[in-house]
């Protein structure tokens, strides 16, 4: 049977500053459904990368002396290292400054222009370099000398330049007619329901090119003009499909399944990008999935406060996945979520050590001490057995439709029910107990406790990858039965099979 495709992407990450928590929590989100559906028998494509060119690029490497290539070449490698390092399966790491991008924009703004989408004219108005947005008076809030400032915070100039227009305007109705046959384009629904609001409220010609700086994408045929960087940004997507190509990856995933962005960058993801592609005659995707911020202990996160949260420095801390299972068991995906250093101690101690490690650890010591270090046969199944094996054999379809809503720490609570289900019936089934009671019994319980775990660890593979692994290798189960078409009771664990001796995976943090 042909596979599905998926195609699912973060947002492209501005080379203007270090990695932070922010962006590897968006990109393990990514992470995360990625190897669920390869898992799931799906053919997916994950994409990241960086976003490099723009007047805040320009202005940071004439501040530190170099040519902006020669900074965004460092700042981007540090992306990477950030992926490679929390063990992120992306498939294509895009840069704005490669070459089929520039082909790709430069495409794109031709099929704009032939549209009848595009314009000349003069912009006077507010922009904030920082965010590379352009923001109307009433969006603005002033300081008690007159200075004004956008609502992330950064400080809006007035700007007048010639410039070209996108029809916006035009793409109001359009766009809340896609909103209502579309009703899970955007989320989660609070977001939704600030895009609405924001459209409804009327959309403006969006100003598309800069004369004012150099670094970025020239316009065809006015190469003055340089292509406004979130135009330049979002086109991104397509290019990693082989656009301007519309066959081959272009053809197999556009459009996307899914964007997943911080809140902070909704607008362009759900309100212009969907009215560009629409105005070129390509489709939008499928669904733009805003997740929300990390304060710290409390507090707002930011350069000044000295709080900025050090992905690397975390990992370093706790393990890579113990951090990757706290960051989405700790708050529903969509909603703002605080870090805490006592947080982060109670999942590993309380989920990872005492539920599923404790778990893990004191089954296989228990067949590697009582079974001759060999999974054990099992003999008749009670009821009780069989109705434990079928309510694990049923986690994977709910975990599925969790994943599929994004909704990660409600994916981990199932898969914990299941963590919970195996702990409780070694308490009540006492295999210690029927060692000398009922040492046949002792076996069919350990060859259940067996397959329980298998099914788990297939389940948490996703989320913690390697972690998950070492569960799967230490109960003999080759790389070629990890697939969730291993799943459940078609491919049970083979009694008889040798097992070396059993290792913890998650250690206590004391």
């Amino acid at each position: 049977m042909k596979k599905q495709n998926y195609y699912i992407t973060t947002p492209i990450y501005y080379v203007n500053d270090v990695p932070h928590i922010g962006h590897a929590y968006t990109t393990l989100a990514c992470d995360v459904i990625a190897r669920f559906k390869r898992l799931d028998g799906y053919n997916v494509k994950f994409l990241t990368g960086t976003d490099e060119h723009g007047q805040k690029i320009e202005n940071s490497a004439a501040l530190a002396g170099l040519d902006p290539k020669s900074l965004t070449d460092k700042v981007s490698q540090n992306f990477r290292d950030l992926a490679d390092y929390m063990n992120f399966s992306y498939d294509d790491f895009i840069r704005t400054t490669e070459k089929r991008h520039f082909t790709a924009c430069q495409k794109l703004w031709k099929d704009l222009e032939e549209a009848g989408q595009l314009y000349l004219g003069n912009y006077a108005g507010w922009y904030a370099v920082r965010d590379e947005a352009f923001y109307s008076e009433s969006e603005l809030t002033r300081n008690k000398v007159g200075d004004r400032y956008a609502p992330s915070g950064a400080k809006a100039e007035w700007v007048e330049e010639p410039s070209y227009f996108f029809k916006l305007s035009a793409w109001q109705d359009k766009l809340l007619a896609f909103y209502d046959a579309n009703p899970d384009f955007i989320l989660p629904l609070t977001r939704r329901n600030e895009v609405l609001n924001f459209v409804r409220s009327g959309l403006q010609d969006l100003s598309v090119s800069r004369t004012t700086f150099e670094w970025g994408i020239p316009i065809p045929d006015d190469t003055k003009h340089i292509m406004y960087v979130w135009l330049d940004a979002l086109t991104n997507y397509i290019t990693a499909t082989g656009f301007p190509d519309i066959k081959g990856d272009f053809e197999t995933f556009w459009p996307a399944n899914l964007h997943i962005v911080g809140k902070d960058i909704l607008r362009f993801h759900a309100v212009y990008w969907p009215a560009f592609l629409m105005a070129a005659g390509l489709e939008p995707p499928k669904r733009v999935f805003a997740h929300g911020w990390w304060t710290n202990e409390g507090n707002k996160i930011s350069k000044s406060l000295g709080n900025v949260i050090d992905p690397f420095s975390l990992v370093d801390t706790y393990g890579l996945d113990q951090i990757r299972y706290f960051l989405l068991r700790e708050v529903p995906f969509g909603n703002d979520g605080d870090f805490s250093h006592s947080s982060v101690v109670g999942r590993i101690n309380g989920d990872l050590a005492n539920d599923y490690g404790n778990l893990v650890q004191r089954v296989l010591s228990m067949i590697y001490k009582n079974c001759d270090a060999k999974i054990p046969v099992p003999d008749e199944l009670e009821e009780g057995d069989k109705k434990l094996l079928n309510s694990i054999y049923n986690l994977l379809k709910e975990t599925r439709k969790k994943i599929d809503s994004q909704a990660f720490n409600q994916a981990l609570e199932i898969i914990w029910t299941g963590v919970k289900m195996g702990n409780s019936y070694v308490d009540s089934q006492a295999p210690w107990a029927l060692k000398k009671e009922d040492p046949k019994r002792m076996e069919t319980v350990l060859y259940v406790l067996a397959e329980v775990i298998r099914n788990i660890a297939i389940l948490t593979l996703p989320f913690m990858p390697s972690s998950s692994e070492k569960i799967l290798k230490q109960l003999a189960v080759p790389p070629t039965s990890w697939a969730f078409d291993s799943y459940g009771s078609k491919t049970p664990i083979k009694p008889r099979t040798r097992l070396a001796k059993p290792e913890g995976v998650f250690p206590r943090f004391n």
